[in-house]
């Protein structure tokens, strides 16, 4: 464990809201009546599909949370009136004090991180990354206030927003839920947007029933993690740490921030969650904060010698709730509640997250409001989407367009115009508000999910149409009246964490459609207007050259109408909004250029922290940028994984059942549940013998911090193939895996073939990688294998929960050796 001691010096904050000695008294006197079970129901947190209003009074729950696309009854579509009767449910619940117990108000928590994404019809605000480029720190006050408003009339009372991470390396799937890479952007946002979201510390607007309690979160370093790699390791220094990655912390606290999210990330191999120096010491003690510290999504469970529903670890390290989304939440219950009784976690360590979680409802004045169907907001449905909040959120839009290229000063373009507008983004709903919106991953919506929503296409043709002019809508781009310019949207397709890590900062469009369409227009002489929808900076030079004006529309959300205020003049040939966005993340000038941020030692963008055009501004960028970019690695036909030894860049990693992690650099590597060694097979050292003990579930992997791109292996008939000797068979089922990072695998059982090889010697075993699944995770990801073998981490990963005894030796990956979907022994 990390010493309490430090070089580094944190900051000690004021935070705008003082601690009130009635608040205080009050505290103490509800803490005084409670027993060790209401304590510990205060502390736990499950998901609305795993409990039901009696589970919240016979377990004295404190909090509930619905996750990304988890909805009241499982229906998408449900009206803000079934969330106020899902949170009455729960409310009267939690104050039946008829067992003699103490009457504690629940708290609902929901992720409406651009808007309330998770109930149709609601306004969704452009992602952070677009927020950062408007540069107006008013205008996400006002966006705050908005998502607590419509929060509201839904009867929740608590966003787990603001993301105030600082993305330092752009292949993080979370990019786009960052203000900048400048810490300085983020510190004034962050402020201002729990300002807006609890309202200001200093009036009586302060958590009224017009606000909700803000989420600043993760903590801490989840933007500073290795390759960018989701829940990876953050190795800055601790000075980094505090000027770089707390930076939003610093103005949340002081702002009044009730709460405080830990991260699912490591900070030098060890798990946030668990992370005492940094939770206790720093946040709390150094640094001030009052409120709580809850979880993230099982994110205590990722701690080393803890488990999902075992985990004194969290909370003697300052955790005060247990985000717990699991259907056997009550097994943590249970079992906190005797950690408690034995002192494994101290008595006053519980009444202090008690006391904090009981300081938070009575600062927002839980006690006293009454049950949410009676709040001032409550079901109006008017609201959610109102055009006074809808016209906010196309000043965002408007204020974040970034314009990279304008060739000619193309544009803005007069509306009386013929104009070609093509391209998959221009009537996409989904590509247009990307990830958490309505699903958690933002994909498969339509329009019937996003009722009074603005397309780019509906904005273009309501302007185009008001100045006299005609808009020709061909998503292909072929046409037969040639056009006076086209419009062509296009860009990345909506994903959330995860499954938005990326391995380079290369676009890389479905098809190469984007790119030919360009070209077409380009070469028939048409001018082109290229409107580029993305999560975070990429190299587009062959797009940018083939665009005679290149503007960066981010993921604008459900005000497309916002773009065309831009793009198009007045009838009358007058500017209706200059562009105003200037980019808070460089630009690469190579697709393997990053981490790439302002302030680095050989700083060398293409487009530079700042930059972006106004209209009348000269370009001179030109159409010559390289286009060579990166060379596509060729693939061999055999992909050496281990021979002998793991070949670079793998090596072999252990995983025991208590989360305690080893990589084998000599000839023994033990964890608690199994145990690799050095043996021969044909020569010496050139196998690994693994015994697994049955004290849990126990796993062994070929492993790399890089990820890989494996896709050609499936597309070209490749299979997995390995040699093994097993000398005991499994006492419980085995799986092949292939991984792409925590909670990201693709899990085969081939039990039944270890089984029939067992005690016959070295046999050799193959797999046709089309056997895989689609990959599944506690979070519902669905990732299909033509994405998931561009990102894999573990290309070689067996797992069991019983004994067993094997040896392994020549992995590899062998293209054209597959005969369908078969696992076949030799």
């Amino acid at each position: 464990m990390r010493s309490q001691q430090t070089s580094t010096t944190w900051p000690r904050l004021i935070s705008a809201v003082k601690q009130d000695p009635l608040i205080e008294q009050r505290v103490e006197d509800i803490l005084a009546q409670m027993s060790l079970e209401e304590k510990v129901g205060q502390m736990i947190q499950p998901e609305i599909r795993y409990v039901t209003p009696q589970d919240i009074k016979d377990f004295h729950i404190g909090s509930v949370l619905n996750g990304g696309g988890s909805v009241p009854n499982g229906n998408r579509f449900a009206k803000a009136a079934d969330w106020i009767a899902m949170a009455d449910s729960f409310y009267h619940a939690s104050m039946d004090d008829s067992d003699g117990k103490v009457a504690v108000p629940v708290i609902w928590g929901t992720d409406a991180v651009h808007g309330v994404g998770n109930l149709v019809g609601a306004t969704l605000f452009p992602h952070n990354i677009a927020l950062g480029a408007a540069n107006n720190p008013e205008l996400i006050k006002k966006i705050g206030e908005i998502t607590a408003r419509e929060i509201a009339v839904t009867g929740l009372d608590w966003d787990f927003s603001p993301t105030v991470a600082v993305v330092r390396d752009d292949r993080w799937g979370r990019t786009y839920e960052s203000y900048s890479e400048d810490p300085a952007v983020v510190r004034t946002y962050a402020g201002k947007m729990v300002e807006g979201l609890q309202g200001d510390a200093s009036t009586t607007a302060f958590l009224d029933e017009y606000h909700v309690i803000a989420t600043a979160k993760h903590f801490l370093g989840d933007g500073g993690t290795v390759n960018g790699i989701d829940r990876g390791d953050n190795k800055d220094d601790e000075a980094v740490l505090r000027d770089i990655h707390a930076a939003g912390y610093m103005s949340a606290i002081e702002a009044g921030v009730q709460t405080v999210m830990a991260s699912f990330n490591s900070w030098h191999g060890e798990r946030m969650h668990g992370h005492r120096y940094l939770l206790t010491e720093v946040l709390k003690n150094q640094m001030g904060f009052d409120g709580f510290v809850v979880g993230d999504w099982n994110g205590h469970g990722f701690i080393k010698g803890a488990s999902v529903l075992d985990c004194p670890h969290a909370i003697n390290a300052g955790l005060d709730m247990f985000m717990v989304p699991d259907p056997e939440w009550k097994t943590l219950f249970n079992n906190t509640l005797d950690q408690i009784k034995t002192g494994v976690i101290p008595l006053s360590r519980a009444d202090d997250a008690v006391r904090r979680i009981l300081r938070v409802k009575l600062r927002a004045g839980l006690f006293e409001r009454g049950a949410p169907s009676t709040r001032p907001l409550a079901g109006k449905d008017e609201l959610l989407g109102a055009p006074e909040h809808r016209a906010v959120a196309r000043q965002a839009v408007r204020e974040s367009l970034v314009l990279l290229k304008n060739k000619n000063n193309l544009l803005p373009l007069s509306p009386s115009l013929k104009i070609l507008v093509a391209g998959d983004g221009a009537d996409n709903i989904s590509k247009q508000t990307g990830g958490w919106s309505v699903t958690w991953q933002g994909t498969g919506n339509t329009m019937a999910d996003f009722p009074g929503a603005t397309t780019l296409l509906m904005g273009m043709n309501e302007a185009v149409e008001r100045g006299g002019g005609k808009i020709l809508y061909s998503p292909d781009g072929s046409y037969t009246e040639k056009p006076d310019v086209a419009i062509v949207v296009f860009g990345e397709d909506p994903y959330a964490e995860m499954q938005g890590d990326v391995q380079n900062l290369l676009y890389k469009p479905a098809n190469n459609h984007d790119r030919e369409l360009l070209k077409k227009l380009k070469a028939a002489g048409i001018p082109v207007v290229s409107l580029f929808i993305t999560g975070r900076p990429l190299w587009v030079n062959q797009e940018l050259n083939h665009s005679d004006a290149f503007m960066v529309i981010w993921q604008p959300g459900t005000e497309g109408g916002g773009v065309a205020d831009v793009i198009f003049t007045t009838a009358e040939g007058k500017i209706q909004h200059d562009v105003k966005g200037r980019l808070t993340f460089s630009w690469p000038k190579r697709p393997d250029q990053g981490p790439l941020n302002l302030g680095d030692e050989h700083y060398d963008p293409l487009f530079p922290y700042g930059y972006g055009l106004r209209y009348g501004e000269p370009d001179n960028l030109g159409d010559d940028l390289p286009e060579d970019g990166m060379a596509v690695q060729e693939t061999t036909h055999i992909l050496e994984i281990f021979n002998r030894r793991p070949m670079t860049p793998w090596h072999i990693e252990l995983e025991g059942g208590k989360n305690d992690r080893a990589v084998m650099n000599g000839n023994i590597a033990q964890v608690s549940t199994l145990t690799a060694t050095v043996v021969d097979r044909d020569v010496q050292e050139d196998a690994r013998r693994v015994v697994w003990n049955g004290s849990g579930t126990g796993l062994i992997a070929l492993s790399t911090e890089n990820r890989q791109v494996l896709i050609d292996y499936l597309n070209e008939q490749g299979v997995l193939e390995f040699d093994i000797k097993v000398d005991k068979a499994p006492t419980a089922d085995v799986i092949l895996r292939i991984g792409c990072g925590s909670s990201c695998n693709s899990d085969l059982p081939i039990t039944d073939k270890i089984n029939a090889i067992a005690h016959t010697g070295w046999r050799r075993l193959t797999v046709d990688l089309a056997c895989f699944p689609d990959v599944g995770s506690n979070f519902g990801l669905v990732l299909p294998p033509e994405e998931f073998f561009h990102l894999v981490l573990e290309p070689f990963t067996l797992v069991t929960d019983g004994e067993m005894d094997i040896s392994f030796a020549n992995i590899r990956l062998v293209k054209h050796a597959a005969t369908g979907r078969s696992i076949r022994f030799e």
